[in-house]
């Protein structure tokens, strides 16, 4: 899909393609990092724009991955090292480990 001439979809693009391996970044980090409040709004670019990016990096403030994409983005957890947490069959990343903070 191309991009759009937004700027802001271009700085939700750049800060998640800046997430090193292992590490996530939840949607309110992402757009606390380039100045917003607008974790909704990073979200939808994500949902959008998000596929050609790692976009398994970037979270729920829960530490769930994006609705519907739980068991792709374990794949990448696993293969990056990233730490979860597991509860009832439940995984999540955890936070405290995982957080990055450019």
């Amino acid at each position: 899909m191309p991009l759009p001439a937004d700027d802001f979809v271009s700085r939700v693009l750049e800060v998640v393609e800046s997430i090193p391996e292992g590490r996530v970044m939840t949607y309110g980090d992402v757009a606390a990092a380039i100045g917003s409040r607008a974790a909704r709004a990073v979200g939808t670019v994500m949902s959008h724009y998000g596929s050609d990016v790692p976009w398994w990096r970037v979270i729920r403030a829960s530490g769930h991955p994006a609705v519907d994409h739980e068991s792709r983005a374990l794949e990448h957890y696993r293969a990056e090292n990233t730490p979860v947490k597991w509860a009832n069959g439940v995984f999540r990343v955890d936070l405290r480990a995982a957080r990055y903070t450019p």
